[in-house]
């Protein structure tokens, strides 16, 4: 592998493991309380869902990686971790980053790359009032739904009245799938996985948690701190999703909003709109560091055996 010192950031080991240690105790406020919920046998409907929806574990979100073009001196401890390799800059021995690791995943790469751009760019569709968690619970009793431990706040039939008065205008097809059949009916369009990256928009919570997701897939590439800014975000849009759901979690200190009112809706476009705002940099760092990832395994790798691509969450 070819290094090119000058386009590269090197940090000497006490600085890059205090930064290592400073992403660990960020993160650790945030997975610490989902681990000692785990232990008791408890669940929490709002702040586990990043960790239990997603396949990123608290121990690999605690880990920090630096990213492309940042060397790690004295890290010889990254000897054997597969997406780096050793080596010599200026006498010092470094471990960075080796975007050929990646070469296997590159069709999975650019998918996320041109879903995340795309997605940016598209018009943003605001007034769904979040009733894709009303369209999970639709036609069911209290007894059959998701979140069974915590009581629906409305009784069904006046869900399946919210429901059928405002219509539901879900674009996101990890939300769509957990549609009840009826409520499938009821959503003006029928997202698939195929046309994820015609319908995907800023003003959806779902595309804004899946800014986690995606830096978190390609964590060595990108580097940790965007994925744990991408992460706080996350939180954030699921709070916002949990409280204008149907289910009652003033237990936990959620007040609801009342989207079957109109000051409800009101409010939740309000909100929405808000966390757009936030997502739109921070979309704009993922698509920047995901085109980036893109170019350095483009043009550091050789021609391989294609290897056949079953879709984004399979590279």
């Amino acid at each position: 592998m070819t290094v090119d010192a000058e386009t590269l950031l090197v940090l000497q080991a006490p600085e890059w493991r205090r930064r290592a240690e400073a992403h660990a105790q960020r993160v650790d406020a945030w997975t610490a309380p989902r681990l000692e919920r785990a232990q008791r046998g408890e669940k929490h409907p709002v702040d586990d869902f990043l960790f239990t929806y997603y396949p990123t574990r608290p121990g690999q979100l605690r880990r920090w990686h630096p990213g492309l073009g940042v060397a790690l001196a004295d890290a010889d401890e990254l000897a054997h971790d597969a997406a780096y390799r050793l080596v010599d800059i200026d006498g010092v021995r470094c471990a960075v980053v080796d975007p050929q690791r990646f070469a296997r995943r590159r069709d999975g790469l650019a998918w996320v790359e041109g879903l995340v751009r795309t997605t940016g760019e598209r018009p943003a569709r605001l007034g769904c009032f979040g009733l894709h968690e009303w369209a999970m619970v639709y036609g069911l009793e209290q007894d059959e739904v998701r979140h069974e431990s915590w009581p629906l706040r409305l009784p069904p039939a006046q869900i399946r009245d919210v429901v059928d008065t405002q219509g539901v205008h879900c674009t996101h097809y990890d939300a769509f799938r957990f549609f009840t059949p009826d409520a499938v009916l009821r959503n003006d369009c029928a997202p698939t996985r195929a046309t994820q990256p015609e319908l995907d928009q800023p003003g959806c919570l779902h595309a804004t948690m899946d800014l986690y997701k995606w830096t978190a897939k390609y964590v060595e590439l990108v580097g940790s701190d965007l994925v744990a800014d991408c992460f706080a975000l996350a939180r954030e849009a699921r709070r916002l999703d949990m409280e204008a759901a149907p289910y009652d979690l003033a237990a936990l200190g959620y007040e609801p909003i009342r989207i079957e009112t109109p000051d409800g809706r009101a409010e939740y476009v309000r909100r929405q709109r808000d966390l757009m705002t936030a997502a739109a940099p921070l979309r704009k760092r993922t698509a920047a560091a995901l085109a980036a990832a893109l170019h350095a395994v483009d043009t550091t790798t050789q021609p391989t055996q294609p290897i056949p691509f079953t879709g984004p969450l399979s590279g």
